[in-house]
């Protein structure tokens, strides 16, 4: 599979120079003026020009501005993945206001939460009756032909985008990043290459994907959208489109490894240069299944989080030489693991990771409704980890989730791996419930396609994969959803159903 592939390099801002930034509204301008005809957006069988998505883009702008929208504004989108999401972005950007992607499935409570915190000059909403009273329109109502397609004055938007996260408590919060609205339409990061073509399967309300994606447009990409991740579709529009880059979480990796091995080869993806996975911690088993099947070369992975205050990057042989790690730290950026007391942990000891911004503490993000935890200018996600003698990062689990049980440290991270590689499960989560002897004892939720579940059969699997203390006391069995497509899962909310009242 790695025989023909282009090589690919992990570069991120701050690695190469950007002498030519222009506004992210004006960007798809630019490109339909180079090469109006060229494929920019597929959704669903549909594919657009460069031509007629910069049309469309600019006809939504101006229909956002009768709506009231300037520069400076929030505009909140809370669509299902489709090609208006997209194209509301970047009409956002056009006007020099901020896009706020918010998931379309927030309860009602939930939603009312964020959009008090953000204060939105406007919210894209297909479901009026949820907008509570403030002012929205739908997504069709945004696209006029009677309006002017030609493109707008150019005005960077002084925030590229503002983010809602439910966090680790449940409360939301909204992470505004700090980053002005511009971009070098002429220099690809990410290991994108301007004549790629990249699929994106994630929901496009979370940060990873919606960022990677509208970079990939502007920078002149051929993107292609799927409305809803599907394992088989995935590989599907591989091999029809022939995709160059494709962003996945460990989720999707689980459920396309999951599919029968008769399923996978049916597929040509001969054409993928570069696997690019984000979001949660992928079990090193994954990794190396993933490894093997496309190539050493092909495998990169980036951990940071949506407040880009730090990172590490990995390639797939680097990860081979130090397996589970989850690379170095990026460039323009510094790493620290402290304990419990504040102070740097030795090579090995697992603590709470630490970064900071070499441009300084407040520079890539800010919080509304929420506190950042920092030790002195370095600040946290809220996760744990070890570094070893030279530098590379091996993840644990994040600090709330952390279940101690008898005394005994659990990563869920660790326990959900060993469960997920049992064959037939889908997903796995790992919560901790109160126990009266042990303080915590860990339960396993796990997702599997008819809901059933051989008990024995897994407990004799975990006892040859897992410590007796980190085997789950108990195990609940669901055909539901645990993760969404982003890989993310409401483990606070999972506890809270299962305490006892």
């Amino acid at each position: 599979m790695a025989v023909g592939i282009r090589p690919r390099t992990l570069n991120t801002p701050g690695m190469v120079p950007m002498p030519n930034l222009r506004a992210m509204g004006q960007v798809l301008n630019i490109h339909a003026g180079r090469d109006p005809e060229r494929p920019a957006l597929t959704f669903e069988g549909v594919t657009l020009t460069r031509r007629e998505l910069a049309a469309r883009v600019n006809r939504r702008a101006r229909a956002l501005a009768r709506a009231g929208v300037v520069a400076g504004d929030f505009v909140a989108i809370a669509l299902p993945n489709c090609a208006a999401f997209l194209e509301l972005a970047f009409a956002v950007w056009a006007l020099g206001a901020t896009p706020a992607p918010l998931s379309h499935k927030l309860p009602r409570a939930e939603l009312d939460g964020v959009l008090e915190l953000m204060s939105p000059r406007l919210l894209i909403i297909d479901d009026g009756a949820r907008s509570g009273g403030r002012a929205w329109l739908s997504a069709a109502a945004t696209l006029d032909g009677d309006l002017d397609p030609d493109p707008l004055p150019e005005i960077p938007a002084r925030h590229l985008k503002a983010m809602a996260s439910g966090g680790s408590t449940g409360r939301p919060k909204v992470i505004v990043d700090m980053a002005p609205g511009m971009i070098d339409p002429d220099v690809p990061l990410l290991g994108m290459l301007p004549d790629d073509t990249l699929l994106n399967p994630g929901p496009l309300y979370h940060a990873a994907p919606f960022g990677m994606t509208t970079f990939a447009m502007a920078w002149g990409l051929h993107v292609v959208l799927m409305p809803r991740f599907d394992a088989e579709e995935v590989l599907r529009l591989v091999e029809q489109h022939r995709v160059n880059w494709l962003f996945q979480v460990p989720t999707m990796m689980h459920r396309i490894w999951a599919l029968p091995d008769a399923v996978k080869a049916r597929y040509d993806l001969s054409s993928i240069d570069m696997v690019l996975h984000i979001a949660a911690v992928c079990p090193p088993w994954l990794k190396q299944a993933w490894i093997d099947w496309l190539g050493p070369e092909v495998i990169w992975e980036i951990y940071t989080g949506t407040e880009a205050m730090g990172g590490t990057g990995i390639n797939g042989r680097d990860w081979l030489a130090h397996p589970g790690s989850v690379g170095r730290v990026l460039p323009g950026y510094e790493i620290q693991v402290l304990d419990e007391a504040g102070q740097p942990c030795p090579p090995g000891e697992v603590g709470e990771i630490y970064f900071r911004p070499l441009r300084g503490q407040g520079t890539t993000y800010r919080y509304v409704g929420a506190e950042a935890k920092a030790a002195g200018e370095f600040e946290t996600l809220g996760d744990m980890g070890h570094l070893d003698a030279d530098g590379w990062l091996y993840l644990a689990d994040r600090r709330v989730d952390l279940i101690i049980s008898g005394g005994a440290n659990i990563y869920p991270a660790e326990v959900e791996a060993a469960i997920d590689a049992f064959p037939g499960v889908q997903c796995s989560v790992v919560i901790g419930l109160p126990d009266a002897d042990l303080g915590q004892r860990a339960h396993a939720l796990v997702e599997t396609l008819d809901g059933t579940l051989d008990e024995a059969a897994l407990r004799a699997f975990l006892r040859a994969r897992l410590a007796p203390y980190k085997q789950p006391r108990s195990f609940e069995v669901t055909r539901e959803r645990l993760r969404d497509d982003a890989g993310k899962v409401r483990r606070s909310a999972l506890r809270a159903a299962r305490l006892p009242a």
